[in-house]
C-alpha cells in the first residue's frame, strides 16, 4: 500500500495542535484592511481552532503529516 501524501495547500493553511485538535489562521486580513477598526484586526490576529464539521476532512488532508 502506497504511503498516505499530505494535501500541500492544506498544509499551508491549517496544523495539529499536541492534543489533537485542528488549527487555522483567521481570515479577513489580508485587504481592505483602511476601514477596519485597529482592534477588529488585533482580534484576527493568531490562531483558532477549526469548526467540528471539517474536522474530519481536515484530519484525513493532514493525515500524511501524522
Amino acid at each position: 500500500m502506497p504511503k498516505m501524501k499530505t494535501k500541500k495547500s492544506a498544509a499551508k493553511r491549517m496544523k495539529m495542535s499536541a492534543t489533537g485538535k485542528v488549527l487555522r489562521t483567521q481570515g479577513g486580513k489580508s485587504h481592505l484592511n483602511g476601514y477596519k477598526p485597529r482592534t477588529r484586526k488585533r482580534n484576527l490576529r493568531g490562531t483558532t481552532v477549526l469548526d467540528e464539521s471539517m474536522v474530519k476532512t481536515a484530519r484525513r488532508m493532514l493525515q500524511g503529516q501524522a
